[in-house]
């Protein structure tokens, strides 16, 4: 399962972020510049690192040498004038140290950001073992930027270029195949080196890649900017979420000896069962977080094959751990958990296994069924339902504080703008891609603006002007609707679709055509980035290729009928399956239906017996329609409407 992959991604971050609670020493070099490294053709290149104040620095790049003095903070920067496209080149650095870099190739960067999709492994697309074995390619070279919450600037971002092959796409969790496939698919036609630099996580809201300059004068996300100051004056880890602090200021199950501990002595805790057990503690209406303990006896030998821990669907949050030590936490609620256990945590013999659940629905917590909790040993199971040990760590009922959130990944605005893109600028680049969103569906209204300035604020911090940023519209999620429906999904593709169109040098990729209904992250990736790589093509390589599918241009009304007019039809309309579908129109009283459509060379005409005036029309409105419409190059029809209604996701 896919969904399973994500759990990786967040648990990797937990486990790992915090490792780095104090910045190391600052570099000489920073890490964005290394072996492998493609740059920037056509502009000058930054590059730059940390040395002893008022030291001479000099670089080196094909017979070219440049030199500066590091400030009294000891940054130093130069700008180099790239060489002819392709390579390879060696940088040479002296100062304070000695650095070479080799195999540096002179090329196109693009900077890919978002969450979980852009983030995606080939490895885990449509074909992606074959696609994996043949990503042979020298002229594609990748940077992945390591995770990286942080409540003040951060310098020094975690990573290194590697070229792109079987071996190397596939380590380290992978790298994003819609990258990959962008890449791919410019090579083909501009024939010069591409640098991808991956800067993107899963889960992850665009309010947290914004910088607080941006963020504050929408005022829309005022109380979390000052519980970032707080949490900031506190010091401590930055996690990048409320959740993790929060459990940090009120979980006892935290305090002195932790109760996951395994020698603990939990002789007073109440017996519980099960799936349940708030009941049994009291809580079962009342948001809550209770630990649970149970000592399982495995055989000696221990049974061969992959240990898996299964505990069905948890509302909201649980935190677990085998014989002490942590081995997963999710706030993902709808996603069953499926942990795996490293080889060396289970014993022959007596384990004890724990588990700590943030409840906040009544009834929430273990949401299965009791043969949805097991372990399994290669092809040994042993259940886990019945009875364990429960206590009440914090009885969260008002007026306990809650956290502003309950997502334990980084969602804190500004916490990855700061973290994990300041610490890349300037480097030189071509464009960005971006795919994001899916995090900021329940507040599409708001990504009206919130898009925009987080576009804002980075051409700003890489100051190399109106860059080209190409946006991938949500593709088709959920279960299909067969009557008209209000959905956040739709107004999050129409707030992406209004910033491509109002922001100077943006484009949208539409891939309504790709979603599966069980699935947020759809297999097939290779289509997302030709369609990137077609927005590029077309208006930054100003290649005479058609990138947009048909978009809605204009109205007219029609006895009993609205005629839609469209434009970037290269051709003409195509009607997928033989019929136009997905359309709904509406009169004056606001009540959508679904419409008869049929095609007028670059219109198409919408009616219902049910609206006999109709008003206003939508097409492919909802999270999962069936669109059916494109241009003669394949390329599918824009979502829109023509009303401006209310939107649901305004408030």
């Amino acid at each position: 399962m896919l969904h399973r992959w994500i759990f990786a991604v967040i648990i990797g971050f937990i486990a790992g972020s915090n490792a780095r609670a104090a910045e190391a020493p600052l570099p000489f070099v920073s890490p964005l510049f290394s072996d492998n490294l493609v740059m920037q053709r056509g502009k000058p290149n930054p590059l730059w690192g940390w040395s002893t104040p008022g030291q001479e620095v000099r670089v080196e790049l094909a017979g070219l040498s440049v030199k500066t003095i590091a400030g009294p903070d000891g940054r130093w920067q130069v700008r180099l004038q790239p060489p002819a496209p392709g390579g390879p080149y060696t940088i040479t650095i002296d100062g304070s140290q000695h650095r070479e870099l080799h195999e540096i190739l002179v090329g196109d960067v693009w900077l890919c950001g978002g969450q979980s999709n852009m983030e995606l492994p080939i490895s885990r697309t449509r074909n992606g073992a074959e696609v994996v074995k043949s990503a042979r390619n020298p002229e594609i070279r990748f940077y992945k930027v390591a995770s990286h919450a942080a409540y003040a600037p951060a310098a020094v971002p975690q990573g290194q270029w590697k070229i792109c092959s079987p071996e190397t796409v596939a380590e380290e969790g992978g790298f994003s195949a819609v990258a990959y496939f962008f890449a791919r698919r410019l090579q083909e036609d501009i024939h010069v080196p591409i640098g991808l630099v991956q800067d993107c996580l899963g889960g992850t809201p665009a309010e947290a890649w914004t910088s607080l300059e941006s963020l504050r004068p929408l005022k829309d996300f005022d109380p979390q900017l000052t519980e970032l100051e707080r949490l900031k004056a506190r010091g401590g880890p930055q996690y990048g979420n409320y959740i993790m602090h929060w459990y940090d200021e009120y979980d006892l199950g935290l305090k002195s000896n932790t109760w996951a501990a395994v020698g603990l002595d939990d002789s007073n805790w109440k017996t519980v069962h099960l799936p349940g057990g708030f009941q049994e503690l009291g809580v079962a209406d009342a948001p809550s977080v209770c630990w649970f303990r149970k000592e399982i006896t495995l055989p000696d030998p221990l049974p061969s094959g992959p240990a898996v821990l299964r505990l069905g669907v948890v509302e909201r949050m649980d935190t677990t751990y085998l014989n002490g030590h942590w081995v997963g936490a999710s706030a993902w609620v709808e996603n069953p958990r499926v942990y795996g256990i490293k080889p060396g945590i289970l014993v022959p013999g007596k384990n004890q296994v724990t588990v700590r659940v943030f409840k906040v629905k009544p009834n929430g917590g273990f949401m299965s069924q009791p043969d949805d909790l097991r372990l399994t040993l290669g092809g040994t199971v042993i259940p886990l339902a019945g009875e364990w040990k429960g206590a009440v760590s914090v009885d969260a009922a008002p007026p306990h504080p809650m956290p502003l959130g309950f997502e334990n990944w980084p969602v804190i605005p500004s916490v990855l703008y700061q973290g994990m893109i300041e610490p890349l600028a300037p480097l030189a680049i071509s464009g960005a891609i971006w795919y994001q969103g899916e995090a900021n569906a329940e507040r599409a209204y708001q990504y009206r603006k919130l898009l925009p300035a987080m576009i804002h604020d980075w051409r700003k911090l890489f100051a190399q002007g109106d860059f080209p940023f190409y946006i991938v519209s949500l593709p088709a999620f959920m279960p299909h609707q067969d009557h008209p429906v209000e959905s956040s999904w739709a107004e999050l593709r129409e707030a992406q679709a209004l910033t491509a169109r109002s922001i100077p040098n943006c484009a949208l990729a539409v891939t309504i055509d790709t979603g599966e209904p069980d699935n947020i992250h759809p297999a097939d990736k290779q289509i997302v980035g030709d369609r990137l790589a077609f927005c590029a093509l077309a208006t930054h390589y100003h290649k005479k290729i058609p990138y947009q599918g048909p978009t809605f241009k204009s109205f007219d009304h029609l006895r009993g009928a609205l005629k839609l007019r469209f434009e970037n039809t290269d051709g003409g309309l195509v009607a997928r399956n033989g019929k136009p579908e997905e359309f709904s129109i509406a009169g004056h009283d606001h009540i959508w239906h679904r419409a008869d459509a049929k095609l007028e060379g670059d219109s198409i005409v919408v009616s219902s017996p049910e609206v006999p005036e109709p008003e206003a029309a939508r097409y492919a409105w909802q999270s999962f329609p069936t669109a059916t419409i494109y241009n003669s190059a394949g390329l599918p029809a824009v979502p829109f409407r023509t009303d401006n209604w209310p939107e649901s996701t305004k408030k």
